[in-house]
């Protein structure tokens, strides 16, 4: 499908995966190398339990650097040991920690698999929330632990169940583990480039991010995000002079009718949003676009000289986000008198499209999971799922699929919990999808 896709394809084919996934079709015999892998999962609970809680009681806070590669520490060990060749990016030059890389080069012919996760959390060392507790025998409260440390350790659960199986082997797969997806480093062309070049070698990416928090869905579709800023100006005068053609409207003024042009032109496309999420104004504003704060200076009987609004735009294809981009330039030109504005653009995460290849993969994994007796899985409305790691991949991956993580709840929150018992569900789900796509190609 083009990235210049109709909009509502996105409705119809979501409806149409519905109708197929609620038919009730019966459930297929698992072969014998699936049956290995369920029997080796079932077996490896009990450390994986030991790993998340391992994990999980290591700060990893996107800028405690020390904490982020203890963390990228134990996975590249649990890596070593399943026969990957492991190396870490340093994050100097974006100013991160940096990221975990691994490659297992495998000895026959079959799509390349990027699995991608993450290691850093919200949670820094000033944080209150930093330990592993058991809230009872399925719900587990941390930090982290949802987004997305349980993540990661299904990815190793079910590359371990794959090496049990005796299929690893022969399997081409790379795992990119960020260390810095809840707080990118800048710029971000070098915080991401190691990534977009493991998505330039591989064939199907599959993301281990919690989605919703619900195993019984997955992402096909990511919103990309990026941030504008809005510097007005207009000419300061006595508040008695407004609108007088010498004087003429002011900054705030001026704000104010494009931010209420961007509203009219764009706020009923779907899956587009923009928000406006600070705005200072008066005769003299301090900004620190870093920090998003500042302070304004000004009087009520003095006409606004300057006005700053910064804000993010989110999208659900690039031909929205440029359709978008070139609307809001549009409504900035048409300038109340005497006043001036610029918007300027800083590009962060890409969307990732609904792309036939997605629903794909999707429509696997589906099928996986009733064969496995889990039920069926369906597709994450896109504006529900905000930008991730795997967005990155978009172009050049035939397939992509995202939320293969621990189910959870209140992730971002100090209340953040995991399902225990969905670590098994998805690592045994992740390993045979990875089978089958293997097989396929055979």
């Amino acid at each position: 499908m083009s990235r210049n896709y109709k909009l509502q394809r996105w409705l119809s084919v979501a409806v149409a995966f519905s109708v197929v996934a609620g038919s009730g079709g019966q459930a297929a015999e698992l072969d014998a190398v699936e049956k290995a892998i369920v029997k080796s999962v079932n077996q490896s609970v009990v450390q994986a339990l030991r790993d998340l809680e391992e994990v999980v009681n290591l700060n990893s806070g996107t800028m405690n650097f020390d904490g982020v590669r203890q963390v990228g520490d134990f996975f590249r060990s649990r890596l070593d040991g399943l026969g990957f060749e492991t190396r870490w990016v340093d994050g100097a030059s974006f100013g991160r920690a940096g990221h975990l890389v691994a490659e297992h080069k495998g000895s026959g012919s079959g799509p390349a698999l990027l699995l991608i996760g993450h290691l850093d959390t919200v949670f820094e060392p000033d944080s209150p929330f930093q330990r592993y507790e058991a809230l009872n025998d399925s719900i587990v409260r941390g930090p982290g632990i949802a987004d997305m440390k349980g993540g990661d350790v299904i990815i190793i659960q079910a590359l371990a169940a794959l090496q049990a199986a005796g299929v690893l082997d022969k399997m081409n797969v790379r795992v990119f583990m960020t260390g810095d997806e809840e707080r990118s480093g800048h710029p971000l062309s070098l915080a991401r480039k190691a990534l977009i070049e493991a998505a330039e070698a591989a064939d199907i990416a599959i993301g281990f991010e919690n989605g919703d928090g619900d195993p019984a869905t997955a992402i096909v579709a990511r919103r990309g995000a990026t941030q504008w800023k809005l510097l007005v100006s207009g000419t300061s005068a006595h508040s008695s002079q407004v609108f007088q053609e010498r004087v003429g409207a002011g900054a705030i003024y001026e704000a104010s009718r494009i931010l209420t042009g961007f509203y009219e032109r764009l706020a009923t496309q779907e899956y587009l949003t923009f928000n406006p999420g600070v705005i200072l104004g008066g005769t003299d504003v301090e900004f620190d676009s870093t920090q998003a704060r500042g302070s304004p200076f000004g009087k009520t009987n003095v006409v606004a000289q300057t006005a700053v609004v910064a804000g993010d735009l989110r999208t659900i294809s690039l031909q929205q986000l440029r359709d978008a981009k070139a609307a809001m330039q549009a409504v900035v030109t048409e300038h109340l008198p005497k006043t001036g504005a610029k918007l300027v653009f800083r590009d962060g995460y890409p969307p990732l499209s609904p792309t036939e290849g997605n629903y794909k993969l999707l429509g696997l994994l589906d099928a996986v999971s009733r064969d496995l007796g889990q039920g069926p899985v369906t597709p994450v409305d896109p504006n529900r799922a905000g930008a991730a790691d795997i967005s990155f991949t978009a172009g050049y991956v035939r397939m992509a699929l995202d939320g293969l993580g621990l189910g959870g709840a209140d992730d971002h929150t100090v209340r953040e919990t995991g399902n225990v018992r969905t670590l098994s569900i998805q690592a045994k789900r992740a390993a045979i999808l990875m089978h089958r796509l293997h097989r396929a190609a055979h």
